[in-house]
């Protein structure tokens, strides 16, 4: 088949070089405009981009794909389908319109479970144990046209954003060949969404991992696979910003409130929470690199009856740096200042 590629990130190549092996001719790639990255703003290509033009395709960038002249330039390929695969713009009536075979999304859910932007993250942020890839003829709702194909993917109990979001590229790809020989040959079978059971997801933002220990460890368990490796959870340890990349649950609790470190072990730190006690195994504190907990500990000679500070407490407590004490409290940003808290839940703000 004839086709116009639309997407943008790593998700996305994978679809466009199933597409491309599959032997259908990609005749353009529609991919978001080149952003500034890193310390230097240099001007970076979308992943979309980088592979297009490795396959001598012509890449479009448009900043408004529903402008007149954008939907013009498109009709000029009459392609005979239009796939679309984490674009990151919605598509106007008439480009849906535009080719014979309509156009198809690859959606990294099962819908109509998670309609909308990241719902790779939110199923791990969420703790589920399947997640999937849908593919659907595209309306001018948000992922809410009929349904071609799914496939299921079942989630390790230590799955992250990163490996769900490396399992559904796979995944998706190998479903949207399958689809288009489906369109083709008229075998595929449209199947309208239930629209009562739909949920709906925003997307992530880096406050998001802004960690409150007056969560369940379990919900924060989560919240630390599905941020990693954007933008990861995050609390706040003596004045600094220190990421937690990965946790374990132990089902018990202390006499200490939420937040409050209640062990230090030669690998680990233990950390009270809302429900139960959270064990990190590896951290990355604020201008250093990635490491495990106990090359952490060894690094910033921290022992047990030393503490973890938030700034609020720097001018109540003299104590030395980098140090961890029995009892003491680890609080995240929004926590400056107060002791414990209830509630129970992950807060999310926007």
């Amino acid at each position: 088949m004839k086709i116009i590629f639309m997407g943008t990130p790593d998700f996305s190549v994978g679809t466009l070089e199933a597409l491309i092996g599959a032997g259908h001719e990609v005749v353009l790639a529609v991919t978001q405009p080149d952003k500034p990255r890193g310390r230097g703003k240099a001007m970076q290509f979308p992943p979309v981009k980088e592979a297009a033009l490795a396959h001598d395709i012509e890449v479009y960038q448009p900043v408004r794909i529903r402008e007149p002249a954008c939907i013009e330039y498109l009709r000029t390929f009459r392609a005979d389908i239009i796939v679309v695969a984490a674009f990151g713009q919605i598509l106007p009536g008439e480009i849906l319109k535009m080719p014979p075979y309509g156009c198809v999304n690859v959606h990294a859910s099962l819908l109509p479970k998670y309609r909308g932007a990241a719902p790779i993250q939110w199923a791990v942020i969420n703790g589920d144990r399947i997640s999937g890839v849908t593919t659907m003829r595209i309306d001018e709702g948000l992922d809410t046209g009929d349904m071609i194909l799914k496939e299921e993917v079942l989630l390790d109990p230590k799955e992250t954003g990163g490996s769900l979001f490396d399992k559904l590229s796979a995944v998706g790809a190998q479903l949207c060949v399958r689809t288009l020989s489906a369109i083709s040959d008229g075998s595929a079978v449209y199947t309208p969404q239930d629209h009562e059971a739909a949920t709906k997801v925003g997307m992530i933002r880096k406050q998001f991992g802004q960690i409150d220990w007056n969560q369940p460890a379990h919900r924060l368990e989560c919240l630390i696979r599905g941020l990693n490796p954007w933008p990861s959870a995050y609390t706040k340890w003596n004045g600094k910003t220190l990421k937690i990349w990965n946790a374990d649950v132990l089902p018990e609790d202390s006499d200490c409130p939420a937040g409050c470190v209640v062990q230090v072990t030669g690998d680990a730190v233990q950390v009270q929470t809302g429900d139960g006690i959270l064990i990190l195994n590896e951290v990355q504190l604020e201008g250093k690199k990635r490491m495990s907990c106990d090359a952490f500990l060894r690094g910033n000679a921290v022992r047990e009856g030393d503490i973890f500070q938030s700034p609020a407490e720097r001018d109540t407590a003299q104590r030395g740096a980098n140090g961890v004490r029995e009892g003491d409290k680890i609080q995240s940003p929004a926590d400056h200042g107060n002791t414990c808290r209830s509630g129970k839940g992950i807060r999310i703000s926007e």
